[in-house]
This record gives structure tokens, sequence and C-alpha cells, in this order.
């Protein structure tokens, strides 16, 4: 198998609003759209994200035209979590999980977009292996 491409395709009931905050506070770009559809890219980051409308007819297996995208995280590996963490305060996003430390060595916090997808940005301090 040779797989040439990946994408996070995501239902939600507001296409433009998700695209949106993705493009102002996480630097995507557009790369296609349609009625009910968007697929956003960003360099380096190894896959698009794709927001699609709940209900839209095209989607398949049937059953997702019912289901909104719950219980998903969708997570970016950051240089520099502070320097993140004050410029989305600075920007007045509402932070979902304050920055904070787990013992494993993740750094990161939380924000979620206007349908509900949480995003999160994190900074690995040290490796899984350093810690405790």
């Amino acid at each position: 198998m040779q797989i040439t491409g990946s994408a996070i395709s995501l239902n939600v009931q507001d296409v433009s609003a998700s695209a949106e905050f993705v493009k102002q506070h996480f630097g995507f770009r557009e790369e296609m759209s349609a009625d009910g559809f968007v697929s956003l890219a960003r360099d380096g980051v190894g896959f698009n994200l794709v927001f699609l409308r709940t209900g839209l007819a095209s989607l398949q297996p049937p059953i997702l035209k019912e289901q909104q995208a719950q219980g998903v995280l969708v997570a970016f590996v950051v240089d520099d979590i502070d320097a993140e963490y004050a410029q989305f305060q600075a920007a007045g996003v509402p932070i979902t999980t304050p920055i904070q430390t787990e013992p494993w060595g993740e750094r990161f916090f939380q924000v979620t977009d206007p349908n509900g997808v949480i995003l999160q940005l994190v900074q690995w301090m040290h490796s899984p292996e350093q810690a405790g």
C-alpha cells in the first residue's frame, strides 16, 4: 500500500465557522470547498482538516449524515507552547483547558471551535521515558 495523503474529516453544523476559526487561529488555508464542504491545509502538518456539514446528502455511510464530531481531540505539536498560549490569550480566544504540564512531559492547552471541536496545542517538555 502506498498512502499519498491523509485527512481528518469532521461533521459539523456550521462548516464556515469551524473553517474560519482554524484559518484565523491555526494558520490553515482553504485548499478546496463546495456547498457543505471545506478542505484546509497547512504546510508541515501532514494532513488536511476537512469540515463536512452534518446532513450532507453525499455522506457515506448514511449513518454519518446524522452524526456530529463529538469526543474528538485534534492535537498539534508546537515548539513554544507558552508563546502560543500568550498569543491565543492576546487574541481573545476562550481557553477551554488552561495550560498545564502532565507528569509524562506533555505541556498543553485546549481551545474549542464554534462547533464544539476541541483543538489542542502541545509541546513535549521531555520524553515520556524521562518522567518520574
